[in-house]
Formats: structure tokens, sequence, C-alpha cells
């Protein structure tokens, strides 16, 4: 009778780790197998998201066919690693062990932003606060060139403010490198003059290739005593950054009694009028060597340079002239 049941009770042991070990053949077989997914998918996982709402997620949305299937594969068949909130880019055919391992990993989609050169602090932080992925309050602007313009990359729900921070960090190491680098006579004495006299050619002019002549000719016009006469601190003396002008300067705005005007103050304005980007920056660190002290438009989108203020009057008419022609 013992020797019967001892029988039996082996052939139940052997039944059920065959069933277990089917079940697992299974499971394995159906977390692994290609889903019938057609084209590559965008989903966000939550923030405090638990296997099983993320499973039910990625039935919902067709990426996977069976939500137990997804739980119990990560719990019995995959590594302890857990899956992560954030927004995850999933191909055609991902497997259900195919999901898990792009939730684990970390690896988000990654948007951008680009920020062009001249743009205020103002601006910067408006165009921040419009992008819907990003998360956060800007309650003030940071001080004006104190950010970097160019391409940045971000998660979304990245935080508003620390984008700001990555700016301003990235505008600190673009400085630092570029002013020591510069030449030794120039007639601004510390990284902040720099900027401000980089923000002026910034807004000068958009022709690369003229920046560093620009910044010869203010740096000349620092050297022998002379006022800048730059156009956009005017500009930005009645703005402050807050948006275009959106019309022609004024006799009264060239006279008005302002800290940026530079036809009425001395020397550079307190404080940078934009944001210049690092090509700028550059051009003031060691700008061209010339003889003009004088600059204007001259219908290219280009300027035209004197050295005399006779030959510039000329240019000026010149440009006049194609002002009232067009």
């Amino acid at each position: 009778m013992m020797r019967r049941l001892f029988i039996l009770f082996a052939v139940l042991i052997v039944l059920v780790m065959g069933a277990a070990g089917a079940g697992l053949f299974w499971l394995k077989s159906a977390y692994t197998k290609p889903s019938q997914s057609q084209a590559e998918k965008i989903i966000v996982i939550e923030r405090g998201s638990s296997v099983a709402s993320i499973a039910k997620q990625l039935q919902g949305e067709g990426l996977i066919r069976f939500a137990k299937v997804f739980r119990f594969g990560i719990r019995i068949l995959d590594d302890p690693r857990p899956l992560q909130a954030g927004e995850y880019r999933i191909p055609a055919g991902a497997s259900a062990a195919d999901i898990a391992a792009i939730l684990k990993s970390g690896e988000q989609v990654v948007h951008k932003i680009t920020l062009v050169e001249g743009l205020s602090s103002i601006q910067i932080a408006d165009l921040l606060r419009d992008e819907p992925l990003l998360t956060g309050e800007i309650e003030t602007a940071p001080a004006e060139g104190t950010l970097l313009p160019e391409t940045y990359h971000f998660h979304r729900g990245e935080d508003r403010t620390e984008m700001l921070r990555r700016m301003q960090t990235a505008l600190d190491e673009v400085l630092a490198e570029l002013w020591a680098g510069r030449d030794a006579e120039l007639p601004y004495n510390s990284p902040k003059e720099a900027m401000v006299m980089a923000s002026i050619v910034e807004k000068e002019t958009a022709v690369e290739s003229e920046r560093w002549l620009v910044a010869g000719v203010f740096v000349n016009r620092l050297r022998k005593g002379m006022r800048l006469q730059s156009d956009p601190t005017v500009v930005y003396g009645i703005t402050r950054g807050a948006g275009p002008l959106g019309r022609p300067l004024s006799r009264e705005d060239l006279d008005a009694e302002t800290a940026y005007n530079t036809y009425r103050i001395n020397g550079l304005p307190p404080t940078p009028i934009a944001n210049p980007g690092r090509a700028s920056i550059a051009a003031v660190m060691n700008p061209a060597e010339t003889d003009a002290l004088y600059f204007v438009a001259d219908g290219t989108g280009g300027h035209a340079f004197s050295k005399t203020l006779d030959e510039h009057n000329r240019n000026v008419r010149a440009w006049r002239k194609l002002q009232r022609a067009n």
C-alpha cells in the first residue's frame, strides 16, 4: 500500500513539474514573441505607475496582447531592474520582453529646442514657458547676457528652471574658455564687459564673417574715446529686451537719456543688451585688426566699413538712397 502511494505521489510530482515546465515554456515564448504592431509608437509612463498599471496601459495601446504575460514575465523571467517613468519610443513588432528592456533602460525620447543668437533673456524665458513638454514655472528671467544660445536637448517633463541653469553653465564655460585666450590689449577689463561688447556685436550684424570686423571697429572707437553710437543699444534702452521696437528709431530716440544710449553715454552700457552666441563672444576676444571707425548697412545684408567720417557719410547717403528706392 505504501509503495503504491509513493508511486502515485511521485507521478503527481512529475505531472506538476511537467505542467510547471510547460507553463514556464509557454510564458517565455509569449513574453519574447514579437508583437503584431506595424508601426513605431511613443508612450508616456507616468511617475509612480505600478507594473500592473503599465501592463494594462501597454495592452490598451495595442503594444502587447496579454497584460498578465508582461507582469509575470518581468517577475519570473527578467532582471530585477525597475521600470522607469518617462517617454519612450517602442519600435514596430517589439515583444513584451523588448518593451520591458526599453522601459528599464531609461533611454527616453530626446527633444530639442534651439535658441537663436541675439535673443534677450526675457524672450528666452518666454520660449521655455511656451514649450509644452517642459514643466515648472519661471518666475523671473535671468540677467541679460547670462545664457548661451544654442540647441539644447531635453526629455519630456524636465524643469524649465533647470534648463535655464544648463544655459547659464554653458555660457560660463564658453566665456571662461574664450576669455583665457583673449587679446591682451583689449579696452575692457572683465568678462562682463566682454559680454556687453559681444551682445552689441551680435545685434549689429547677422553675417558671421563680419563679426570680427565689427568688433574691431568698436574696439577702435573705445580706444580713441569715441562713443559707440550703436542703434541696438538705443533700442534696448527703450524695450529692455521685451521684444522688437517695431518701428524705425527716431531723432528723439537717439537723443533720449538712457543708460544704454551709446549716442549719449561714453564707453559701454551697464549690461549686455542680448544673449550673444559663441561666434560673437570669440570675435570680441580677438577682434580683427582694422583702421575702420565706422560702418553702415550696404543693402546686401552686410555693411560698408570706412576709416573716415567723410567716407562714412558717403556710405550713409548710398544706404539711404537704397532705402528710398525700395
